[in-house]
């Protein structure tokens, strides 16, 4: 396990943004260098000169839908360049991590990852979850999280917004938003490509191409191609797993060849053939204890040593993805008048989603799971934005008409299970199936309102109505499965007078309904709210900025897709609602050689919506596991960063979010490991208390017209777990890895080459550890990885 080293970095690195910085900082993403960085007053480039150069590198951003300064926006975000995220690696949005603080990514064990900012997540395995935290393309939304795979690609900039984002972004970014925007076509042509080599003979190529296809009309062609070999190891046996087979491509087309009118078409998809992760089997835990002894393989099966590599999975098995994205985003902006300016954004995406995972981390026929979904999203909004006098106003309508299918096959010949339902023929399977239809429709409003020169007001809300249908069953996965079933709901029926159902064939559905019959479960579950956030800012002197705001905030209700036999694991979870308070400020001090920003914030959860479990009646199969809603929870944090320039080309910085969550009041329900737990004072799960972030970034002349950098950046998390009721086998350690990289290039910025190395001293950790049917399993974080990258521009 990584010993935290932050006491020996905290003077000499640092870490990448928080909230909102000031000019340097914001082109920097707040941490890292800026495209000028400005030398110390007294020298060459003073004071005078260093303030030029930061108003010329001040980062604009569209955090509220309308173009602005970073360091005048009255939230906490961060921003960062896409060449400072190339440059670092950063190529998906779990990587996010190594640069926000009270951002986390934790991966379902299933292939969909889930998303947090400042603790405020939705951990679901289903395709169809809806986040608490949304993924955009240039305001066009990805609605599902494991659709954000290929948005890091090809980008001018992303930008995190921290705290509900309701009235601008829609109902279910209670957590934030992250807004990727895309490099756009030049009028010019211009090309460019980056490749890198690295451990696990992993070599990453992409690169563009844009310019004028005639007068008023752009093009940008862009094309990413990842391979690599395995870098699991299983640790019984002489076999890898890992390798990746992914590609992406975007083409643009931007058209101003009319006054006042521009239109821009986006066309991107990836494909993913790459291997899914196997676990690390941590110990034996059966479903049915009372069988246990049937499966003597399991309960003397070797523990996974502390090796970010070693794994096990079922020998011969393909498992791997093959999944499909596509995208279409036309946007038009009519400029209606010189105040006033109309947007039209509509948005239609699709995936295809087939993957296989081994769910136990062993190389026993145990528990396999193969995924098969198709999503699909479309998407249209309007909005008017305009400047009246000291007000800008935006006013517009949504909607929104999303769909989804997922179906699950649970194969688990060598289990309590199959024990205890088909010993004889030893072949348990399930099959659990899914649709769900989404409908949104909304109108919001937003106003800014100038009271002189130093304070602005700031108020806006949404009416969200939002209308779910479904229909979901768990199927026998053959027919010995399902006359299996039949016994024991049978025996069930018979304890209550209630006749025999007749033998359950493969492909029929086996949910068991509330009474006592068997049949899929259908519904609707239809909901409104009205988001809303006021607030104000004051600027007492200049680059200084104090705000106040206060918002209301929702998530939609919505239903799992899982491996139960009862409906009560798959009714449908109430929307949550949250209550948010923060109060901030950014400044930039010492004529601008520091950088400081700030927030306190709380968080009042109502209806809060958890994966816990559910009994049914009579008790026939203990706890299962379903969605439930905590009626009271809370957050209450802080966040912090310093940003430093002390000599021309040195950037250091250091940033940290503090999080203290709990369960307010009485709150009985399941743990993971299925005990009876009164939850009131426990911590959310995949929170950590502390994170903080150092990096330090040095750039200077080498020789002729060649600069060098050299850049370290270091992250580390504390401890947390992976559910309610402290229990220890699902804990996760704390840990920090820490990043190196060294190159050098043209001080034109034409051409870069670098070596770098993440993790570079080999921290062991773990990001997830779940209880899956009979075994409890982790998910190791990447081993120490090193290559060289190199870049040009034509």
């Amino acid at each position: 396990m990584y010993k935290s080293c932050g006491g020996i970095w905290l003077a000499g690195v640092a870490a990448v943004a928080m909230s909102g910085g000031f000019h340097a900082a914001a082109m920097a993403g707040e941490g890292m260098a800026p495209a000028t960085v400005p030398a110390a007053p007294g020298g060459p480039g003073g004071a005078a000169e260093q303030d030029a150069a930061l108003r010329d590198t001040d980062i604009i951003v569209t955090a509220q839908k309308r173009a602005q300064n970073l360091s005048d926006v009255p939230m906490s975000i961060t921003a960062v360049t896409g060449e400072q995220l190339q440059s670092r690696g950063i190529a998906s949005v779990q990587d996010l991590v190594k640069l926000a603080p009270g951002f986390n990514y934790v991966e379902s064990g299933i292939g969909v990852p889930v998303y947090s900012l400042r603790g405020i997540g939705f951990f679901d395995t289903s395709i169809g979850a809806r986040p608490t935290v949304s993924v955009y393309i240039d305001e066009a939304p990805l609605p599902f999280s494991v659709m954000s795979q290929g948005a890091a690609f090809d980008i001018e900039r992303v930008e995190i917004l921290k705290g509900p984002q309701g009235t601008l972004f829609g109902q279910n970014s209670t957590g934030g938003a992250i807004n990727y925007i895309a490099a756009k076509p030049k009028d010019v042509f211009g090309a460019g490509i980056t490749a890198s080599y690295a451990r696990f003979n992993t070599v990453d190529a992409q690169g563009y191409i844009t310019g004028p296809v005639a007068p008023g009309l752009d093009f940008r062609i862009a094309a990413r191609g990842v391979r690599s070999g395995g870098w699991q190891k299983s640790y019984t046996r002489d076999d890898t797993l890992g390798e990746q087979r992914f590609a992406q491509g975007r083409f643009m087309l931007d058209w101003h060849g009319v006054d006042r009118l521009k239109v821009s078409l986006n066309l991107s998809g990836f494909i993913d053939r790459s291997d899914t992760q196997a676990g690390q089997f941590k110990a034996p835990l059966p479903q049915i204890p009372s069988v246990a002894s049937r499966i003597p393989l399991l309960l003397a099966y070797p523990v996974a040593p502390e090796n970010a590599r070693a794994a096990d999975w079922d020998p011969g098995q393909a498992y791997r993805r093959d999944n499909r994205f596509y995208q279409i985003a036309l946007r038009t902006d009519y400029e209606l008048t010189d105040q006033v300016t109309l947007t039209m954004l509509n948005d239609w995406s699709h995936m295809r989603v087939d993957q296989d995972v081994d769910i136990d981390g062993t190389a026993l026929k145990m528990t396999d799971q193969n995924v098969y979904g198709r999503i699909s999203s479309f998407s249209t909004e309007v909005r008017a934005t305009g400047r009246f006098g000291p007000a800008t106003v935006i006013l517009g309508a949504s909607y929104a008409r999303d769909k989804t299918h997922e179906e699950g096959y649970f194969d688990s010949p060598y289990s309590t299970e199959n024990a205890a339902f088909t010993p004889t023929t030893n072949d348990a399977a399930t099959w659990s199936f899914g649709k769900q239809s989404f409908r949104t429709y909304a109108v919001f409003g937003n106003v800014d309102l100038d009271i002189g020169d130093k304070v602005t007001l700031h108020g806006g809300a949404r009416y969200t109505k939002a209308d779910l249908s479904y229909d979901t069953c768990l199927r026998a996965g053959n027919d010995n499965s399902g006359i299996a079933l039949t016994k024991v709901f049978n025996s069930a029926r018979a304890s209550q007078g209630l006749p025999p159902l007749a033998p359950i064939l493969g492909g029929e559905c086996t949910m068991l309904q509330a009474d006592l019959s068997v049949g899929p479960s259908i519904g609707s579950f239809d909901q409104d709210n009205v988001s809303w956030k006021a607030g104000a800012d004051f600027k007492p002197a200049p680059n200084t900025l104090l705000y106040f705001n206060v918002s209301r905030g929702y998530k939609a209700g919505s239903i799992p897709v899982t491996s139960s036999i009862s409906y009560i694991t798959f009714l449908p979870v109430r929307q949550e609602s949250v209550l948010a308070y923060e109060l901030g400020f950014k400044a930039s001090l010492f004529d601008r050689l520091l950088d400081a920003t700030g927030a306190l914030f709380n968080y009042d959860y109502t209806d809060k919506q958890l994966k816990g479990r559910s009994i049914i009646t009579p008790n026939i199969f203990g706890p299962l596991e379903a969605l439930t809603n905590i009626p009271k929870s809370r957050i209450r944090g802080a966040e912090a960063q310093l940003i430093l320039y002390p000599l021309r080309g040195l950037t250091l910085s250091a940033s940290g979010t503090y999080l203290d969550t709990r369960v307010i009041g009485d709150f009985m329900n399941y743990t993971i490991l299925a005990n009876l737990r009164n939850f009131e004072g426990n911590p959310f799960p995949y929170t950590p208390k502390y994170q903080y972030n150092l990096d330090a970034s040095y750039k200077f002349p080498a020789t002729g017209d060649l600069d060098m950098t050299l850049a370290a950046n270091f992250a580390h998390r504390s401890r947390t777990s992976a559910g309610f009721g402290n229990e220890a086998p699902l804990r996760i350690d704390a840990y920090g890895t820490l990043d190196l990289r060294a190159g050098i290039g043209s001080r034109d910025g034409r051409w870069t080459a670098e070596v770098f190395g993440k993790n570079v001293t080999n921290s062991y950790y773990w990001t997830n550890v779940a209880k899956l049917f009979d075994v409890v399993r982790r998910l190791s974080g990447q081993p120490a990885t090193y290559g060289v990258r190199f870049s040009h521009k034509f």
